[in-house]
Order: structure tokens, then sequence, then C-alpha cells
């Protein structure tokens, strides 16, 4: 399922969208994605060496992309120069998408229905948009907002005061009390007494069997989906930010914060209070102390712990001088 499930499309050829360039291909842009997504009439965007990899095997039919980076696209990749490509790439999804800048509030919310939702059970005040579908069994707390056209598998446990967006959820999944999902993340793009909102077309994926505790705030993603693999469980207040990719069976305790872009494995562990930069690689079998930063990527069965974070026996010897 693509971005159109939650933001409208505009019809829009490449020669409009790029009006100030000498484009070949000409087509109407199906979408714009990300290199390793990307395919026919579609738009992409390199904008860092350490996505090289993806880059080299796009079948991206355009990307806008810099001069220093323009080799390692294939050559049927038609490449696009320019300066600051994020910048250029803002303003190629707000020529493309109605309302991905700011998240407007849901005008079509109303009481749900009880014949449409016949197997669901809703507390008081809660509100459903137009297209939501609820999966049997499903139990949703009073005071929860569920936005157009989100998906919600069966036997759910949604807590009260949660609002939901711009996301698929699978089965059995339980999310306790003030959950906030699918809403835009944080980006911003500084230029000269401004700063240029980037918006956010991608959503929020969730497998089964996963639980959020309280307060929890997972971003939909930027040009990629934020996801959550099978049986991974959050602790309260965790913030997992925009394109984040989370695995299978992790557990995350409390104030854990996962910067956007970043990628975890399957079963990794991590501490209270630990943070995690954007861009990052973290491997299968991790686990990660709390209070911890981690600033670059971990291989698979590591254990780490500090600031920067280091390998747990490091750390350990450290402490003791």
């Amino acid at each position: 399922m693509n971005s159109d499930l939650f933001f409208k499309k505009k019809k829009i050829y490449t020669s409009q969208a790029f009006q100030q360039y000498k484009i070949k291909k000409n087509f109407i842009i199906k979408a714009v994605k990300p290199l390793y997504l990307a395919g026919k009439n579609e738009v992409s965007f390199f904008d860092s060496i350490k996505y090289k990899d993806q880059a080299i095997n796009t079948k991206a039919e355009i990307c806008i992309t810099t001069d220093k980076l323009k080799n390692y696209l294939p050559q049927n990749t038609e490449i696009i120069i320019v300066k600051h490509v994020l910048l250029e790439l803002a303003k190629l999804i707000n020529k493309i998408y109605f309302f991905a800048d700011i998240d407007y509030p849901d005008l079509s919310l109303k009481k749900p229905s009880k014949n449409k939702y016949k197997n669901v059970k809703f507390g008081n005040n809660v509100l459903v948009g137009n297209g939501v579908k609820i999966g049997k069994n499903t139990i949703i707390g009073s005071n929860t907002i569920l936005e157009k056209n989100i998906i919600l598998g069966k036997n759910c446990v949604i807590g009260s005061n949660v609002i939901i967006k711009n996301s698929i959820i699978g089965d059995n999944v339980v999310f306790q009390d003030n959950c906030k999902i699918g809403l835009k993340g944080f980006g911003f793009i500084p230029i000269k007494n401004k700063n240029i909102k980037f918006p956010h077309i991608g959503k929020v994926i969730i497998e089964d069997n996963v639980e959020l505790a309280s307060g929890c705030t997972i971003d939909r993603g930027s040009v990629d989906d934020t996801s959550i693999g099978k049986n991974t469980y959050l602790d309260n207040q965790v913030h997992v930010a925009h394109n984040v990719k989370i695995g299978s069976n992790c557990m995350i305790a409390g104030q854990v914060g996962i910067a956007g872009s970043s990628t975890l494995g399957d079963h990794v562990s991590i501490g209270g209070q630990a943070g995690i930069s954007g861009h990052l690689k973290i491997g299968n079998n991790v686990k990660i102390g709390g209070g911890s930063g981690v600033v670059k990527d971990i291989e698979d069965n590591q254990t780490v712990m500090g600031y920067p974070a280091i390998s747990f026996k490091d750390f350990i010897k450290n402490s003791k001088k």
C-alpha cells in the first residue's frame, strides 16, 4: 500500500515538477520514494554517500542528487544535479502531495457506527474518520481518535486518549493510554530567516503482537515508512522518529529516543533513557545499556554502554581507572 491511502496526490508531469531543469524523461510522477524502493515512473533522491549501495542498484527513473554523488547512479536513471538535495525534494513533494507539510485535523471524524463495527467495543467519546477499518474483537478506550483510512487489526486493545493516523496496524496489538501514532516527524530545512517544513508522506506500519506502553510517540515516515516488527515491546514514553525501522522481538525501556532513519535488527534490547542517533544501523541481538548514547553503527551480537557507546567490556575497564 502506498502513500495515496493517506495523502491525496496531484497529477503532475516531470516537466512541470522540474521546470528549471532540462528533463529527457517526461512522465506523470507515480510516487516519490527512497532509492531502494523507487521504480518505473518514480522519483528518488541521493544525498549521502552512506546510501551509495542503494544508489548503485536503484531503479528510479529520476534521481535528485549532487555533482559529487552522481557517478554512483545507474546510467538509465536520469540525474538532476542540485546544491541542496533535501530542499529540492521538499519542494517537489509539496508540488505533488496535499497536506503533507502540516498535520491538519481530520474533519471527517464521527461517533463510530454500531452497524459498521459490530464486533468492536468502544469507550465514551471515541471518534472515527472515513474509511477506517477495525478488526473484530478489538477494544477502543475512551476519548481515542482514529483518523481516516487507518487499518487496525483484530483482537487489539487500544487505551484511552490515543491518536492514530496514517497507520497500518496488525493483530493482537496493545497501545496503552496517551500513545500518539502516525503524526508528522521533526523535519526542517533552515534557510535565510526561515525554516522550510519537510513534508511527510510516509506511514507507520506496526506488525502483530506489538505492545506500546503509555505515552509512546511513533512518527510516520517522511519519504520512507516507519515500522515496528512482530512481538516488539516499548516501555513508557519511547520516541521513534520518522523512517525508523525496528525489528522483531525487541525490548525497549522507558524514555529511549531513536532518531530518524535508523534501523534496528531483531532481538535488540535497549535500557532506559538511551539515545540512538540518526541514519545508524544496529544489528541483531544487540544490547544497549541504559543512558547510553549511540553515535555509530553496531554489528550483530554486541553489548555496548556509555557515551559514546563502546563495548561493555571496555566500559567496565574505563570505569575502574
